[in-house]
């Protein structure tokens, strides 16, 4: 059973850091491509930030460019989400969610297509 659960939210100032961690287990992390989402009150959700299965290939929202990072540790099971710079407007639950089958980063991250399980989520609440 696939299973990811995301850690490492919180509440931070404007400006700061946050790293947050999408554990995986149920499954073999390798062969999947993961994407970190994120939903505001009142707001689709929207792709953050993805990476292929290899780590090979990255997308990120045009609002995170620059600020955010995303990595992988398939040995650790885990993706990350490193976020720098944050603003007011990045606070929202934050998801990671995994698909085996991708047609490239870039559609799975603007499409939220081909998605096989999500986590539960973790806030982020940006404020001073």
């Amino acid at each position: 059973q696939l299973q990811l659960v995301e850690s490492g939210g919180g509440l931070v100032q404007p400006g700061g850091s946050l790293r947050l961690s999408c554990a995986a287990s149920g499954f073999t992390l390798d062969y999947y491509a993961i994407g970190w989402f994120r939903q505001a009150p009142g707001k689709e959700r929207e792709g953050v930030s993805c990476i292929s299965s290899s780590g090979g290939r990255t997308n990120y929202a045009d609002s995170v460019k620059g600020r955010f990072t995303i990595s992988r540790d398939n040995a650790k099971k885990t993706v990350y989400l490193q976020m720098n710079s944050l603003k007011p407007e990045d606070s929202a639950v934050y998801y990671c969610a995994a698909a085996l089958h991708i047609t490239t980063v870039q559609t799975m991250c603007v499409g939220l297509n081909g998605l096989d399980a999500w986590g539960q989520g973790t806030l982020v609440t940006v404020s001073s």
